[in-house]
């Protein structure tokens, strides 16, 4: 349902986060990000002295339903600009809907790159932008390695990635085992069992929603020592964190370009005005941090041109920068995605990221792997801790 009454004076978004369902924890991160930012918006008069009004639904982790409401958005609801999806799938679905109606999706989530739609900004982090940093810190300490992921596109699109990179780095991929993405504890049940049989060095994890803390779980009741053989994710957020418990959290580790533990001054007010509006166990994740700024960055455009029209939207987007709770963030003309700041934290016996690698740079998005070495500037230079 919709979130106000229909009001003709209101710039009206739509917005696709998931309440319910596999990857709801993390979604609703995101939901909250995108809520806070117009609330902040229309505390200061709104944009051009019009508010911010969210048009919502709950698509419950579904690429079907996510279809569904997106087409209802444009057809019925008649919004021009989309706020949402997390699951790549997803996205699938509700792109050829946003592209139909030449509207414009701002989507605030990592993913696996290889992808360009004129019709969407990527504000989530592309392989180039966390893969690689983390492969790069691993391969400092560890060479063999064991994947595990949840069963659709994005895992396996990520673990090709990560795989190249390893190899590249001169070290080896053990096995690939994929779990249902609603999985049971059963279904983790072989992943253990080889973790078993071939005593890797380190767990790639691709696992998301619900299953990531039962993985997590089950890896601590098998006995595994995290501090000898972590699991490294770039999906393993501040949400699934509060899930599984700082017990089985403990030691691991994680790339994203916002920790909720950052300490500049932009990154201690966005999680201060979070945690204030939703509570002070909140989690405030990198893909909120995302979903917050991207909400900002569209709205300063829409006011510099006096219209919600996505084209005009889109070209006063490239080049625009903000002053992101990560750092400062720009739109890359080039391909829609988003320069971003690289960072690598490790949980601790509180299950709060401890920053343990930070280039201190922002980087290009590449979201094509261009340049795939592991020796490229971007993760070179010294190390600065937040």
């Amino acid at each position: 349902m919709g979130l106000m009454e229909n009001n003709a004076g209101a710039w009206r978004v739509g917005v696709l986060f998931s309440q319910t369902g596999v990857t709801s924890t993390i979604e609703r991160t995101q939901l909250n990000a995108t809520l806070l930012a117009i609330e902040e918006i229309n505390a200061r008069g709104g944009i051009l002295e019009r508010p911010i009004e969210p048009i919502l639904y709950d698509p419950a982790s579904d690429p079907k339903k996510f279809r569904a409401f997106a087409e209802r958005l444009f057809q019925v609801d008649r919004i021009r600009l989309l706020f949402g999806c997390y699951m790549s799938s997803t996205r699938k679905a509700v792109l050829p809907v946003v592209e139909a109606h030449r509207g414009l999706l701002f989507y605030p989530t990592l993913y696996e790159g290889f992808e360009y739609s004129r019709h969407c900004i990527y504000t989530g982090a592309a392989p180039n932008q966390n893969s690689l940093q983390l492969a790069k810190f691993l391969l400092s300490a560890y060479n063999r390695f064991l994947f595990v992921g949840s069963n659709y596109v994005y895992p396996y699109e990520s673990n090709r990635v990560m795989a190249d990179f390893v190899v590249q780095g001169k070290g080896k991929v053990l096995d690939e085992i994929y779990v249902p993405l609603r999985p049971t504890p059963d279904d983790f049940d072989k992943v253990i069992h080889r973790i078993k049989k071939t005593s890797p060095d380190v767990i790639f994890s691709t696992v998301v929603g619900s299953g990531t803390s039962v993985l997590y779980r089950a890896y601590r009741a098998a006995g595994f020592d995290s501090a000898r053989m972590p699991i490294a994710s770039l999906t393993t957020s501040e949400a699934e964190v509060a899930e599984m418990g700082a017990e089985a959290a403990e030691g691991h580790i994680t790339a994203a370009p916002f920790f909720e533990t950052l300490s500049s001054p932009a990154a201690k007010r966005f999680v201060t005005s979070f945690k204030e509006k939703y509570g002070a166990d909140a989690p405030v994740t990198a893909c909120a941090e995302a979903a917050y700024f991207q909400l900002h960055l569209a709205f300063r455009a829409v006011a510099k041109c006096g219209s919600d029209d996505p084209e005009q939207v889109l070209g006063n987007l490239r080049d625009a920068e903000f002053d992101a709770p990560q750092g400062r963030v720009r739109v890359d003309p080039e391909n829609n995605h988003t320069f971003l700041w690289p960072r690598i934290a490790r949980l601790d016996r509180h299950g709060r990221f401890q920053t343990v690698w930070n280039p201190g740079v922002r980087v290009k998005p590449d979201p094509y792997c261009v340049v795939q070495s592991l020796d490229d500037w971007s993760v070179e230079l010294p190390v600065l801790h937040s």
